[in-house]
């Protein structure tokens, strides 16, 4: 990365008038310290992360064409899906509709396909954008890494040389309502870093959007893209 001008750093303004002094950051509650990557770093793809944005406002602004989230066949009114499909004003879809389709998706699935590995993936076109939603598996009341694991691959395949649903965005499912995810061995949720590591191993290269209570974590450095810089792996080992 090119050394900065000092002169020109000290010159450097970001607001008009006196906002700077207006805005200190020790005073926002939610805020992240984004750190910059380098950018001679040759990685194949990268997942971007969008801290700091609106989700919802970004998909109903027409910015995406597929969204990936989570979906269950008992009650999806906090999810994200439900948000989209009362928004969205091209949307044929209700929450009702979205959860009774899962809950028929499910008991024929367990008829005709008792042996397939879950979790599926319901399509949910809202004309304006598609939702790729991962059916939370059966009898549970989470998603697990390996569920996301599968679901990813799925999703990959189903957006692979169609480039109509692109770009696509998902979303954490870190700090959900409606499909919690879980790490079984803890009964807690993993870390975002996890997340992300499962999304790209499966193939996924879009954009992810971090839960809102990501935006509290102001004391400790955030990327703007997945994988990580190798200087993370090389400090948690002892160097630098």
């Amino acid at each position: 990365m090119a050394a900065t001008d000092p002169t020109t750093e000290r010159e450097m303004r970001l607001y008009d008038d006196e906002g700077e002094l207006l805005l200190p950051s020790e005073l926002a509650a939610d805020k992240v310290t984004l750190l910059p990557q380098d950018p001679a770093a040759e990685v194949e793809g990268r997942i971007r992360i969008l801290w700091g944005q609106n989700m919802l406002r970004d998909i109903l602004e027409g910015r995406y064409r597929a969204v990936i989230c989570g979906v269950n066949d008992q009650d999806n009114s906090h999810g994200m899906v439900a948000q989209l499909v009362e928004l969205i004003q091209t949307s044929q879809w209700t929450a009702r509709s979205v959860t009774s389709y899962a809950k028929m998706f499910q008991e024929s699935a367990a008829i005709h396909a008792a042996m397939d590995r879950e979790p599926y993936v319901l399509k949910y076109d809202l004309d304006s954008v598609l939702i790729l939603a991962l059916l939370r598996p059966k009898g549970r009341d989470h998603f697990t890494l390996e569920d996301l694991s599968r679901g990813f691959q799925t999703v990959v395949k189903m957006l692979a040389g169609r480039r109509e649903r692109l770009p696509v965005a998902s979303v954490s499912f870190l700090g959900a309502r409606s499909n919690r995810l879980v790490d079984p061995k803890t009964g807690r949720e993993p870390s975002f870093e996890s997340v992300l590591r499962v999304m790209y191993e499966a193939g996924h290269r879009g954009d992810v959007y971090p839960a809102p209570a990501m935006w509290r974590f102001g004391h400790v450095g955030v990327f703007p893209s997945y994988p990580f810089p190798a200087s993370l792996d090389r400090m948690r080992a002892g160097g630098f």
